[in-house]
């Protein structure tokens, strides 16, 4: 049986849970895996097959669907079926935090994993998220965080959060916007009582309101979105209409196969912009060296990822 040349198939729970006698017999044996619900449609499985390939590591990564349920016993599944890792994707970033042996401090800061190490048996948690948004900054702007002036709009929760957070950690000046500023406001007070030595201002939390958004857009040099506006195609902007400039840059999270209504927005102001799909591929790249401690094909697997997305 063969998994990694199919853009589709899709394991359950239940197939880890019996020991993963099925990713076994897959030639080569699956000993990777991108847990979610929904999971169907995640570009990672071609992303890191072609990577896997590459380097000559005989194993393959696969489509696994787990449902909130079903999260802790496939995580204690994960070992006993031979697997070396694992990515997450939602829901189950944040849940997954009780369910493992070992945190990274920063990813415990960004409230969610979505990389999963198996070492010596226990289970070890990472978060790419901020580090591939970061890696994403630079090569789609040629910009470096430390000392921009950023908006993150929904940067208090999901990948947002982990975005913020590595803004504070790369020294940069972040705005958090969030459809309720307490959110963003408790979020500030848990960065700056952490031990990762950051001080953050509480006046750094806005809402989503119009007034509120393009004060902090004229003060900004990076607007990057972290919200699910976009992810449909008659999404609104999470942004008023006419308040970008042409000195602005706009990273959209939001990677639907389709341009944006904030990248149109953009584009229409001469503002340089880009959207999700590098991201992906940093954070994917990021989990490929985790788990093997070698630098990832990057290239090739950006080749592997526009093939399954376009």
């Amino acid at each position: 049986m063969r998994d990694q040349d199919s853009p589709v198939k899709v394991y359950s729970a239940g197939d880890l849970i019996n020991l993963g006698e099925q990713f076994s017999h897959l030639v080569p044996a699956a000993r990777l895996a991108v847990l979610g619900d929904p999971i169907a449609q995640s570009a990672s499985p071609p992303m890191q097959n072609t990577a896997l390939r590459e380097r000559n590591i005989p194993i393959q990564y696969v489509r696994i669907h787990v449902s909130s349920q079903e999260l802790p016993l496939a995580f204690k599944s994960l070992v006993k079926a031979g697997f070396i890792g694992a990515n997450l994707t939602m829901p189950h970033k944040q849940a997954a935090l009780p369910l493992l042996d070992q945190i990274d401090p920063k990813a415990m800061l960004m409230g969610g994993v979505n990389t999963v190490s198996v070492h010596e048996n226990r289970l070890v948690g990472f978060n790419t998220d901020g580090p591939g948004l970061e890696s994403a900054i630079m090569e789609e702007f040629g910009l470096q965080l430390k000392d921009c002036n950023i908006l993150v709009l929904g940067g208090a929760g999901g990948a947002g959060r982990a975005i913020t957070v590595q803004c504070f950690l790369k020294g940069a000046h972040p705005v958090i916007a969030n459809r309720l500023k307490s959110k963003g406001d408790s979020l500030l007070t848990e960065i700056s009582n952490s031990k990762l030595g950051i001080k953050a201002d509480l006046s750094k939390s806005i809402s989503m309101s119009d007034v509120e958004l393009r004060h902090a857009v004229e003060n900004s040099q990076i607007i990057i979105n972290a919200t699910p506006l976009g992810m449909r195609e008659d999404d609104s902007s999470p942004l008023p209409d006419g308040i970008l400039t042409k000195s602005h840059y706009i990273f959209d999270t939001v990677y639907a196969g389709r341009t944006t209504r904030l990248v149109r927005q953009a584009e229409y102001a001469g503002a340089h912009s880009a959207n999700g799909l590098s991201m992906l591929l940093h954070q994917g790249a990021l989990s490929f060296e985790i788990w093997f401690g070698q630098p990832a094909p990057l290239e090739l697997m950006r080749k592997a990822l526009l093939r399954f997305t376009t």
